[in-house]
């Protein structure tokens, strides 16, 4: 079976519920937790510490809980994970660190997720735990290696409140075989209008969906691939006045031309595909093309998941009015505000996201499985280039992710498959269902943007953003 894990089906807390919970716990001063997490010294009373981690249910996880038995091992610190599916992980977590509960130690957040927690109070700041470090210990996490743009993404008010696990961008697959057989290359940086022509003649020589793209309501679903176009395509959810944008000719435009591709080059029943689907007919060779996630490239080139392994050729997500559009999504592991345990909690974040845990992975369980999109070293590793004939793509991919200026003209947010404000899990869910009208072809683009148009606006009011 082919698990999902990433920035697909981002279930969140409802809006009102978010927005109603406030932090009730002081961050601890880490000044001497800081120390001793640098140093790993055992705790101050000398006892046996048991941290609790609450995480999704994803396989990078299920790898990190397996080998976690060698850190209790090490350290003689218990490990316990609390895994839940997204949705209550989210519920269950946001009201712990909201009420300052410290029912767990290490909390899985999002790159979304981050410095909203982090003004709410919700998760520890890192930078003070870093400077307790050592100096041969912090140059061997080496904080420097982790992708300037992951690491922009959990950093609010010039601190670091968390450190990645998993980190992914986007890009177009499309496979070898398929293109050769309708006579058409793919340009090394194609355009959007070249992928649809290409997708075009693609379907015609083989019969088969020229290109594959999401269409399944939910925020992290239809829209991470459609809001890195509407940005390509010039187009925004804001302007700097806070302004909506959703009705402009950009954004209109990009969504049109997203709804056209796939009614003519697309898969049947688009509203039902989400990430997963998407890399069903990718990986049993029933599309020729697909632009989604670079954490897929592990599974195309997977023997025991893909049938096309050795046949996909990759390139950077297309550009249209603006370039470098893949988007930026991460797992993150953050301390929570009320834990007690806030030292060893940091001694097994470094541990599990540093150098050393990503090579013990590759070692153990195969280099194509090592945790993606975190590190430049990763990429610039022989045994995982020989495993990942795709690592050259998703390194460029993951540096030029224009996380702090998504948009071709300035906006307020930042964010490139979503928009950086807590109300927009709501709206981006609601927003794609109107999308999802659209493409079912039960009402007109432009109509599907005018309503999309009103409840960005109203956000924008309601949320204290538009002056």
């Amino acid at each position: 079976m082919i698990l999902k894990k990433w920035t697909t089906s981002l279930g969140l807390l409802s809006l009102s519920a978010l927005v109603a919970l406030t932090a009730c716990g002081t961050p601890a001063s880490p000044g001497k937790e800081g120390k001793d997490a640098a140093t790993g010294e055992a705790a101050a009373d000398g006892g046996k510490k048991t941290l609790t981690i609450a995480t999704v249910n994803n396989p990078d996880m299920a790898i990190m809980q397996k080998l976690a038995k060698d850190y209790e091992k090490e350290t003689g610190t218990t490990v316990k994970f609390s895994v839940l599916p997204e949705n209550d992980l989210r519920k269950q977590v946001t009201v712990d660190v909201s009420m300052g509960g410290g029912k767990y130690d290490i909390v899985t957040i999002g790159n979304y997720d981050a410095a909203i927690w982090a003004k709410n109070k919700w998760i520890e700041p890192l930078t003070t735990y870093f400077d307790g470090m050592s100096a041969d210990a912090k140059a061997k996490y080496d904080l420097e290696d982790i992708f300037p743009a992951v690491r922009d993404g959990l950093t609010y008010d010039k601190q670091l409140y968390a450190l990645p696990f998993y980190g992914e961008s986007s890009m177009l697959y499309y496979n070898k075989d398929m293109l050769a057989k309708a006579g058409v290359t793919m340009p090394e940086h194609p355009t959007w209008e070249q992928v649809a022509e290409i997708s075009k003649k693609v379907k015609a020589a083989n019969n088969v969906p020229g290109i594959v793209l999401r269409g399944l309501p939910g925020w992290g679903e239809v829209l991470a691939p459609l809001n890195s176009i509407i940005h390509a395509f010039g187009g925004s959810w804001y302007d700097m006045n806070w302004n909506a944008k959703l009705n402009s000719p950009e954004t209109v435009k990009a969504v049109k031309f997203y709804a056209d591709l796939l009614k003519e080059a697309g898969q049947p029943g688009a509203t039902t595909t989400g990430f997963t689907e998407a890399l069903t007919l990718m990986s049993t060779g029933k599309a020729a093309m697909w632009y989604d996630a670079t954490v897929a490239a592990g599974f195309l080139n997977n023997p025991k998941n893909s049938q096309v392994v050795g046949k996909i050729g990759y390139v950077k997500a297309p550009s249209a009015a603006k370039d470098n559009t893949g988007w930026l999504w991460s797992w993150n592991l953050a301390i929570e505000a009320a834990s007690k345990n806030k030292a060893e909690a940091f001694k097994f974040m470094t541990w599990a996201t540093s150098k050393e845990y990503i090579a013990k992975v590759g070692e153990s369980e195969g280099w194509v499985v090592a945790p993606p999109g975190t590190r430049k070293s990763t990429y610039e590793n022989p045994k995982y280039k020989e495993a990942a004939p795709f690592a050259d793509i998703v390194m460029q991919s993951m540096i030029s992710a224009d996380y702090k200026k998504p948009a071709k003209d300035p906006v307020p947010y930042q964010g490139i498959q979503f928009v950086s404000i807590p109300e927009f899990q709501q709206l981006g869910t609601e927003v794609s269902q109107d999308i999802a009208a659209a493409l079912t072809g039960s009402t007109s683009v432009e109509d599907a943007m005018k309503k999309a148009q009103e409840k960005a606006e109203k956000v924008a009011v309601s949320g204290g953003y538009k002056k």
